[in-house]
């Protein structure tokens, strides 16, 4: 069983167009409404694998009776906490001159209560758990120091725990030392507040956040790939060239993939040519957290690895 958490999930909306024209009156083509959040596209593809997962975290309103009523229907259980708060949409416009717009709302604001029933409700889920992946940005209400606290919680049920996210809640997340962190370059360069040039400084950085008590550090690179530094491997696996359609969720793709290969124990080599597989084959797909499993197949075997140490 793998839990995902989403402290601030979403409806996508993905809509496209021609072109996206400011202060104009812009008509759309087609809409699309999905479950969304970084957790929820995690938990989305591991049920495409196959996986068992929970979801958790806050919902409230229609929009999150919608996104609750999409985790059944792909048989993933619901641990959700409610909140008094509207549950947020999350507009994504893709137009035909290469341009994606993404308009994020912000979401609920959480109230003491609610967060004190959301950390008794995943105390419980915790414990039918073997993994833990956190995944996205925090709720209105809810500490920065949220997944410190969460992942304090995983590791003393002795349960591995994955954490992608940003800014302070990733700042503060990293000091509770979790398995796992998957970090893009911005992200990184935040964390080490510095810019990054080369692959070298990225690699550097990266084994400086592992030495202070991180398992693994996993740099999303968008096309050049994934940086994996671990204790025994620095990897580069290379993006293979696509077609790519929508761009978003394919972290959260690679997060899937290595949760998929932490619980099988599969090689670092194996996990990140697998992860880069995925990645690549969602940024084909129109829909975030759907990929083609036949195009993630055929694009491992073009993946390449490159040994960095």
């Amino acid at each position: 069983m793998i839990l995902t958490v989403t402290l601030n999930p979403a409806v996508d909306k993905t809509y496209t167009t021609g072109s996206l024209m400011l202060g104009q009156v812009n008509r759309m083509r087609t809409v699309h409404n999905i479950a969304g959040g970084k957790g929820i596209n995690v938990a989305k593809i591991l049920r495409q694998y196959g996986y068992s997962v929970t979801t958790c975290g806050f919902l409230g309103g229609y929009t999150g009776q919608f996104i609750e009523n999409c985790m059944q229907e792909i048989q993933a259980k619901c641990r959700f906490t409610k909140v008094a708060g509207e549950t947020r949409c999350s507009i994504n416009v893709i137009a035909e001159d290469g341009y994606v717009t993404e308009i994020l709302e912000p979401g609920p604001v959480v109230s003491a209560q609610e967060l004190e029933q959301f950390l008794g409700d995943y105390r419980e889920a915790v414990e039918e758990s073997d993994l833990i992946v956190m995944s996205g940005s925090v709720a209105k209400g809810i500490p920065a120091d949220i997944y410190g606290k969460l992942i304090a919680i995983g590791n003393e049920a002795g349960k591995r725990c994955i954490l992608d996210t940003s800014g302070e809640a990733l700042l503060h997340g990293i000091e509770a030392a979790p398995y796992m962190i998957k970090p893009n370059q911005k992200e990184l360069e935040y964390l080490v507040g510095h810019r990054l040039k080369d692959m070298g400084e990225i690699q550097e950085a990266a084994q400086r956040l592992r030495k202070k008590g991180i398992g693994h550090v996993l740099v999303s690179l968008g096309k050049k790939g994934l940086l994996s530094v671990s204790e025994k491997t620095v990897l580069w696996g290379k993006s293979p060239s696509v077609k790519a359609v929508n761009t978003v969720g394919c972290g959260d793709s690679v997060v899937a993939s290595y949760a998929i290969s932490v619980l099988r124990g599969e090689d670092e080599h194996t996990a990140l040519k697998k992860a880069t597989a995925i990645s690549a084959a969602n940024a084909a797909s129109l829909e975030s957290g759907d990929i083609s499993l036949e195009l993630a197949e055929e694009l491992l075997e073009k993946i390449q690895v490159e040994n960095k140490q």
